[in-house]
């Protein structure tokens, strides 16, 4: 009984059957430029840190910008090379949108409210993009081509071979 929870808990997280066949490629593009964004910009805030790393979160308020900066820089890191692998997407997706409605609440909406909304617009093209995109991946997962399919290929071949028996 233990073993039936646990693969339909598995099943539930990583198994979206819209995601495969035609969709396969749409979707790896997406987790592709999603990963690859939120990875950059995760090694560029230990790289760059005065601009980008802790100094930008000093200048933006942010508090604790020397545990915060690190802290996001490092989730970023994480679950973007998860998103680009495709491994557990729908789980990395999640810290990802949290982290683009901070980035969107401290640093865009101080633009709308000085400077109006096609300013603000101007400067959060990509961080609407990244949100978007992220919960696009929350919602379908990782598709047939990523870590999570072939997980989900294994299991359904192991489980027809358990159930055979």
């Amino acid at each position: 009984m233990e073993k039936e929870n646990s693969k339909s808990l598995l099943n539930k997280f990583i198994h979206t059957p819209w995601s495969y066949g035609k969709f396969a490629r749409a979707i790896f593009a997406i987790r592709l430029i999603v990963g690859c964004v939120f990875l950059s910009e995760g090694i560029q805030k230990f790289l760059f840190s005065e601009s980008l790393g802790v100094g930008r979160f000093i200048k933006i308020g942010i508090p604790a910008p020397e545990i915060m900066a690190p802290f996001v820089g490092i989730v970023e890191i994480v679950c973007g090379a998860l998103v680009l692998i495709g491994l557990i997407t729908r789980f990395a997706a999640i810290p990802l949108i949290i982290d683009m409605l901070v980035a969107i609440s401290t640093t865009k909406i101080p633009i709308l409210l000085e400077k109006g909304f096609w300013a603000m617009a101007h400067e959060a093209r990509v961080d609407w993009s990244m949100i978007l995109g992220s919960i696009f991946l929350l919602i379908v997962g990782g598709g047939a081509w990523s870590l999570d399919g072939s997980i989900e290929k294994y299991c359904d071949k192991r489980n027809q071979v358990v159930n055979k028996t």
